[in-house]
């Protein structure tokens, strides 16, 4: 039987036999902007979502340059000598042309790709804010059905708020460079209080000590802030992702914290929390496409916004005719 040709049942057996055609399949139904695909999409997420929720979820952050692929290829590739079973969802920012990834993190993480347990699936952001894919969630279901236990989220990492991804993750890790001083600065305070772990990368040869000096100034920062949960006090390490030196401390951090979660109950009132958002993200995305396809709003979208960019109304005005328009 062709892959076109199987139900939305089977297509979901086929995934959590561990097919990752069939998982790239319904990722891609699920991004897709076709009603009809993306319907076909949520009907085999159905049938997944049962057995789904059992694998540690990872946030991965921080600023362009930093390492992100480095360091998640070396994470992951630890994982794996350790039997864990890896997927690595990594969001590129969106070509102006085509829509698709610019980066191609699948290509920048080639030896980890190359592994039989690991799960690599670059998605352009599609403009979407919070440094993360539309169906970041989405896609995170489908790796836990295919049985892979560690699911990492990179971000795009271009300075948006970070808040969408922490809302879908169990650990939130920032990614930082030596060389503290303005870079500092330059973190928003709202990103370092979503942080779980601060990680300063590179800290090898002739950047070792400026490492260390890093490391102790965001330290420093951390203790100045209020810890977002009471079990858990975020911590500063460093590691060399080209080496592979601290890995390890990064994953046992990781565990700690879980356990730390797990034990309060802290944990499973967090996957609840994440759930109730992303419930209210779908509901606020389907509003925004009711109101742009509504035929008196559709037809009144371009002539206003041409009347705001010429100044001929404002927006508040252009918004509320739309509003009105709608509500009729």
């Amino acid at each position: 039987m062709s892959q076109s040709a199987r139900s939305a049942k089977e297509e979901a057996e086929a995934i959590r036999g561990g097919d990752r055609k069939a998982m790239a399949k319904a990722i891609t139904l699920l991004e897709s902007k076709r009603p009809e695909k993306a319907e076909w999409g949520r009907a085999i997420l159905e049938e997944l979502v049962p057995h789904t929720g059992q694998s540690m979820r990872v946030g991965v952050t921080g600023p362009p340059g930093v390492g992100k692929s480095t360091f998640i290829e070396s994470l992951g590739t630890y994982l794996l000598e350790r039997g864990h079973q890896v997927a690595v969802l990594a969001v590129d920012p969106s070509s102006p042309v085509t829509g698709g990834s610019i980066l191609g993190d699948k290509t920048r993480m080639e030896r980890l790709a190359q592994q039989a347990g690991a799960f690599i699936r670059p998605s352009p952001s599609g403009g979407s804010l919070g440094g993360v894919a539309e169906r970041t969630r989405e896609a995170i279901l489908v790796c836990e059905a295919a049985g892979y236990d560690v699911v990492i989220v990179e971000t795009v990492g271009i300075g948006q708020s970070e808040v969408s991804v922490r809302s879908m993750v169990d650990f939130f890790l920032m990614l930082l460079q030596p060389g503290a001083g303005d870079e500092l600065q330059g973190i928003k305070k709202g990103v370092l209080e979503l942080a779980d772990s601060l990680v300063v990368n590179k800290a090898d040869s002739t950047q070792l000590e400026a490492a260390e000096r890093c490391a102790g100034e965001y330290a420093r920062a951390l203790g100045l802030l209020r810890a977002q949960s009471p079990n858990w006090a975020p911590r500063v390490l460093m590691v060399s992702s080209l080496q592979g030196t601290g890995i390890d401390a990064v994953w046992e951090t990781i565990m700690e914290h879980m356990a730390a979660l797990e034990s309060s109950g802290e944990r499973q009132a967090l996957r609840k929390e994440q759930a109730r958002q992303w419930m209210w993200s779908l509901v606020e995305e389907g509003l925004r496409s009711a109101f742009r396809a509504h035929p008196d709003v559709s037809s009144q979208i371009e002539p206003l916004e041409r009347a705001v960019q010429n100044l001929e109304i404002s927006p508040a005005a252009a918004a509320k005719a739309l509003l009105e328009a709608f509500h009729s």
